[in-house]
């Protein structure tokens, strides 16, 4: 070995190419080689960064004159020798002379190094004790950071294998470190959005634009049956030459946020069902609407599949004790699916009456008067849940997995039940679902509670009203007649409204058409009254004005009732009829050639009011001509004007030769709307 072998010369890494830099770059470490006389026979570019000697200033130098100061001399040759002499090595730190007189502490590791001759050598390595101490704290923090972080890391290689796992990843997925390492990302989890993930972790690859906080929603083996979320972050890794090596990826668990998120949107939406349910069930006193309304709103935020079945004894209003055990015979009222299922056909159809078993679930539910809930439907469940074999088969093809019954009670009284399934919505019914669920039975309950009692007082309103009004008119010399009764369609009670048409002596009929302001059985009661009191009235043949004199009499004793009448009186023979107003809408005339007129008669005061003096009118009727008696409810609206709207009844009568009956059902249908809030009274007559 020669002095010149161990001359030192920049690194080459090859023509035309950069130097790589590495960790002993950064470092700088410097290589020095003394003989056995401490002389200085090779000498790395390195040492001439750290120390500031060229090599043709240091070789052929001894090291201690050129390096050591003074004071340290006699321990630095004792080292040396100790070296030399054991081949034992020495590290540590210990003060060198740079050249621009400084002194730098160095990092030294020292050994003995043989040559083919046997002839004994020295070799230094050394780097700035600073650098040394800083790269060996920046390690100590990297192996901390990863091992005992809390935050799972990891590093992949450029495609996207794993090179490193830390622990806290290993319990984040359940899978220990040593299975990671060298398998691809997706061989170790099997996220739903795995195409996202690794489409960004190449984007970082390519770009070096780190991607942060990126969330993901998925299941793990470490919990295989919970879903739980992560923020994930993707950076590139580099080395001091620019070369890519991989990526680094940090997950932090964020399940908990996640599932609080979750339920924070969970309750506004539920808070946001109940506030629809207080403006959208129970706009109407109709029992099926408002079932329908409720099986509307609790598809699909609550249920796949909803029925509303209401016990038939309880609509029909005659439900006096709550059963605890037998049949019940159902009325379904509503039902409603989210999408396409053949559980449709499992359900009765609304209209339908069922018997269903004391041991089927929603009898059990209006039984007890408590929600019945089955997070997982098994087989023997279904069986309890369908009214008979094939509604079970046909449950469960529709994937039936969890069932709840609420029963819908108001005022203390069980009417029936709220029946929910899920098929495609995999959540199973929860407590949360069961008290959202019985919030919404509740609210429904009392609009059905209050609308089936409302339509038992009408139908029995309108039972007593029917009862008082003649059924067909009869047959009267010199007239056709043709009569219509029709209850207010909204949500009002039937009203007082009465026609009747009265037999006189000499082939004489009376014609009367009446409105008692007011609704309701009490109503209809009163007018069924002056309807009695008109017909003995009028056997007296009395004159119409007198006829109205004494009603007014009789409805001043009748309180907070005002009535409105017209009473004419036909004389077949004279040709004339005989009309007094009291308060009402003026009869219409149509005469065949002539345009329709309402009748120009003295307007009267309402029956009821006492101390006005009512006028007869005596009209001439002519073989063809028509006269139409009516009540309010015919022409008054919420939106018209009386006058339009009385305008458009006389365009209904340009055809006074049409058939009496077909002139009703035109009046009515072209004057009436379904949702109209008064009840009418029609009379028409036409001389013959």
């Amino acid at each position: 070995m020669t002095d010149e072998s161990f001359q030192g010369d920049e690194d080459q890494s090859g023509p035309g190419q950069p130097r790589e830099r590495g960790l002993l770059d950064m470092l700088s470490v410097a290589a020095v080689v003394l003989d056995s006389t401490g002389r200085i026979v090779f000498w790395s570019p390195q040492a001439e960064e750290l120390f500031g000697y060229t090599a043709k200033e240091a070789l052929g130098t001894y090291a201690a004159h050129l390096l050591i100061q003074p004071e340290h001399l006699q321990s630095v040759v004792g080292l040396f020798i100790e070296v030399l002499e054991t081949g034992r090595s020495w590290a540590g730190a210990f003060p060198i002379r740079h050249k621009d007189g400084h002194t730098r502490l160095m990092e030294f590791r020292n050994m003995r190094l043989l040559n083919d001759a046997g002839e004994a050598y020295a070799l230094g390595i050394a780097a700035d004790h600073t650098a040394v101490q800083r790269v060996e704290t920046d390690l100590a923090l990297c192996e901390r950071l990863i091992n005992q972080s809390p935050i799972g890391l990891a590093l992949m290689d450029p495609d996207l294998c794993f090179l490193l796992v830390n622990p806290a990843l290993e319990h984040i997925d359940g899978i220990p470190a040593r299975e990671h390492i060298g398998r691809h990302l997706r061989e170790t989890l099997s996220l739903p959005d795995m195409e996202t993930i690794e489409s960004a972790l190449r984007q970082v690859l390519a770009t070096g634009t780190p991607v942060l906080d990126q969330y993901a929603v998925g299941r793990t083996p470490a919990d295989p049956d919970h879903d739980h979320a992560w923020s994930l972050s993707f950076y590139r890794l580099e080395d001091p030459g620019g070369r890519v090596l991989g990526a680094a990826t940090s997950v932090v668990d964020v399940t908990e946020r996640h599932r609080a998120a979750t339920e924070a949107d969970r309750a506004r939406r539920r808070l946001t069902l109940i506030a629809d349910a207080s403006v959208r069930v129970g706009t109407t006193l109709d029992v099926e609407q408002t079932a329908r309304e409720l099986a509307e709103i609790a598809t699909p935020e609550l249920a796949d599949v909803v029925a509303v079945d209401i016990l038939d004894s309880v609509l029909a209003c005659r439900r006096i004790s709550k059963p605890d055990s037998g049949s019940e015979l159902f009325r379904a009222l509503a039902l409603k699916a989210a999408k396409p299922t053949v559980a449709l056909r499992a359900a009765d159809p609304p209209g339908d009456l069922a018997t269903y078993e004391g041991d089927r679930l929603v009898t059990l539910c209006v039984h007890a008067g408590r929600p019945v809930l089955v997070r997982h439907v098994a087989a023997d469940d279904l069986e309890r849940i369908g009214r008979d074999p094939e509604a079970t088969s046909l449950l469960a093809r529709a994937g039936v997995h969890s069932y709840l019954a609420v029963p819908l009670i108001a005022h203390g009284e069980v009417l029936g039940a709220l029946d929910l399934k899920r098929t495609t919505n995999p959540a199973p019914f929860d407590q949360d679902d069961v008290v959202l669920a019985g919030e919404l039975a509740g609210r429904a309950a009392v609009a059905i509670d209050n609308a089936r009692w409302y339509q038992s007082v009408r139908n029995t309103a309108l039972t007593l009203q029917r009862s008082l009004l003649p059924e067909h008119p009869p047959h009267r010399t010199g007239l056709e007649l043709a009569t219509r009764y029709q209850p207010a369609q909204a949500t009002c009670e039937v009203g007082g409204d009465w026609y009747d048409v009265i037999s006189l002596t000499g082939e004489k009929t009376a014609l009367v058409v009446g409105d008692v302001m007011g609704n309701g059985i009490d109503a209809a009661a009163t007018m069924g009254r002056l309807r009695t009191a008109t017909c003995a009235y009028a056997d007296l043949d009395l004159a119409p004005d007198a006829v109205l004199q004494h009603l007014d009499k009789i409805t001043c004793g009748l309180e907070h009732y005002i009535v409105t009448c017209v009473y004419a009186v036909y004389d077949p023979h004279e040709r004339r009829c005989r009309i007094a107003n009291a308060g009402h809408m003026p009869p219409a005339l149509a005469r065949p050639g002539g345009a329709p007129t309402l009748l120009d008669l003295p307007s009267g005061v309402p029956l009821g009011v006492g101390g006005v003096a009512f006028e007869t009118t005596i009209v001439d009727l002519g073989p063809g001509d028509l006269l139409v008696l009516y009540t309010d409810g015919l022409v008054e609206t919420r939106h018209h004007s009386i006058d339009d709207r009385l305008d458009l009844l006389l365009g209904l009568l340009d055809q006074p030769g049409r058939a009496l009956e077909e002139t009703c059902d035109l009046l009515l249908y072209g004057l009436r709307h379904p949702d109209d809030h008064d009840d009418v009274a029609l009379l028409v007559a036409r001389a013959q």
